[in-house]
């Protein structure tokens, strides 16, 4: 009898601010944002190259309902959790790295946890709706969203110019719509910024190195990305 009452105890997820039970999907809704500002990456590996670890910067900090705080970065065609990746094909999530103490860890730093929960508790506010802005953070790793409306006979690629969280806990990667600019520089807030997941021809997300071998067709960056293109 114990034991399953320890179980239920244990199952119960609770708000870290109000101290209340939650789903188990509304304790993992993201409640505020925080840019990687000192090139902190994450450590992954793939199935193809089983014995190496390879890197991608980490493009923010988040902080869910639950307390938890975990690192995001584009991947594909999301944004989505390191510590969660698990793709078969494409990555494993291996830990953290701090290139500047050659560090690998595997929990969020203390400093971006405590910037966090105290920003969230400051900036709180009983939004009315889901699609509610929470605030939105500027890239700062160069992602690009690539754009085709013929399945890739012709696409685009686009800057990412700042990442919009809302009240439902999606987080959204904002590009130009070149039609709407009435001054430069583009900034965070502009109203010429859109979502590109809400755009019909949006495909997927690339780290800014592999956006501008794609621009300057480099080879390997032209056949790695043919493994992408719809058949």
């Amino acid at each position: 009898m114990s034991n399953v009452h320890a179980r239920k105890r244990t199952d119960n997820v609770i708000d870290m601010f109000t101290r209340k039970p939650i789903s188990p999907e509304e304790s993992k809704r993201i409640i505020r944002l925080s840019p990687e500002l000192d090139g902190l990456e994450m450590l992954y590996s793939n199935d193809a190259n089983p014995n190496k670890l390879f890197s991608m910067k980490i493009l923010c900090w988040a902080l869910r309902t639950n307390g938890e705080v975990v690192a995001l970065v584009p991947w594909l065609n999301d944004i989505v959790a390191c510590d969660e990746l698990r793709d078969p094909l494409n990555g494993h999530w291996e830990g953290y790295y701090d290139q500047g103490i050659d560090e690998i860890f595997y929990q969020a730093p203390i400093h971006k946890v405590v910037e966090l929960e105290t920003a969230a508790e400051y900036y709180k506010t009983a939004f009315q709706s889901p699609d509610d802005i929470v605030h939105e953070i500027p890239d700062s790793i160069g992602t690009h969203a690539i754009i085709t409306t013929d399945n890739f006979a012709s696409f685009s690629l686009e800057e990412v110019i700042s990442w919009q969280l809302l009240n439902n806990g999606m987080v959204f990667a904002m590009i130009i719509d070149k039609n709407k600019v009435k001054s430069t520089p583009v900034l965070k807030g502009d109203p010429c910024l859109f979502p590109a997941q809400q755009h019909d021809g949006f495909k997927y997300f690339f780290h800014h190195r592999i956006a501008n071998k794609i621009k300057a067709n480099d080879p390997d960056a032209i056949a790695a990305f043919s493994l992408l293109v719809d058949p």
